[in-house]
């Protein structure tokens, strides 16, 4: 039984007459945390960004379940099962952590607009339903303490998890996360390495990860791709990943990266 969550196949990005990204294919398997590295320049970005459709592909196809996906609007993604969060925070900074999270679970909302006027029958349903699944992430994310505050007086690395929980919120059967760990201290680090280890293991959400952070990826991938230069130069477990020579020349060979 193929047991492949998402595939992708001769992925390409040109931007002009710079090929970014370069005939790039993979496969996530249902269940595991699959990184995606590479030095700065690397094209691994690009690449994220043309799965998530927030970039069209040149070239080559996306396909989740089986389903061609490429070129999908983004929006839509979360309604089949595709949660994202980004490196640069994208929170409602003046609304308080739980409408924040009550933001993700709008692809789940089914309720009609007099239904919703009336606060009755369906919509009144749905409203304890979508508040009981907040509840649950406020839980799981250990952020009870600042459920009612306003995300923008929190601190960066509980933007971050506020974030990472919105994602939460629309049920995904795959989740991106885009240099989750980045610009966090060491403590904060080490949490959300916990959280999307539980993610993985209590939730049973597959995770595709790009990420800086060479402890947090070791430490926790199942696989790794990495990319140099818009192209895969390696594929496997850490321990492969490790030990592998062009990797280690693309990250300490002196090569200069792409801009």
């Amino acid at each position: 039984m193929d047991d492949t969550l998402l595939r992708v196949e001769g992925l390409s990005k040109r931007f002009g007459g710079v090929e970014a990204v370069a005939g790039v294919s993979f496969h996530v398997r249902r269940g595991e945390i699959y990184s995606l590295i590479g030095p700065n320049g690397a094209g691994k970005t690009t690449t994220f960004n043309m799965i998530s459709s927030v970039v069209r592909p040149s070239g080559g196809t996306v396909h989740f379940e089986g389903r061609d996906i490429t070129g999908t609007a983004s929006h839509r993604l979360s309604a089949i099962g595709i949660g994202r969060t980004f490196q640069n925070l994208a929170v409602f900074k003046h609304a308080t952590v739980v409408e924040n999270l009550l933001v993700g679970r709008h692809c789940h909302m089914r309720s009609n607009v007099f239904d919703a006027a009336w606060f009755f029958g369906r919509a009144r349903r749905e409203e304890l339903e979508h508040r009981r699944k907040v509840e649950e992430i406020i839980d799981f994310l250990e952020i009870e303490d600042i459920r009612d505050m306003p995300v923008g007086t929190l601190s960066y690395g509980m933007q971050k998890r506020v974030e990472l929980g919105r994602a939460l919120a629309t049920e995904p059967k795959l989740l991106l996360l885009d240099e989750m760990v980045s610009g966090m201290n060491t403590e904060e680090t080490e949490d959300i390495a916990r959280f999307v280890l539980d993610i993985r293991d209590e939730l049973g959400i597959t995770v595709l990860m790009v990420e800086h952070d060479m402890g947090i990826v070791m430490d926790i991938s199942d696989r790794i791709c990495v990319l140099n230069f818009g192209r895969k130069i390696a594929e496997g477990t850490p321990a492969d990943i490790s030990a592998n020579a062009a990797v280690v020349d693309a990250y300490l060979g002196g090569q200069k990266a792409a801009a």
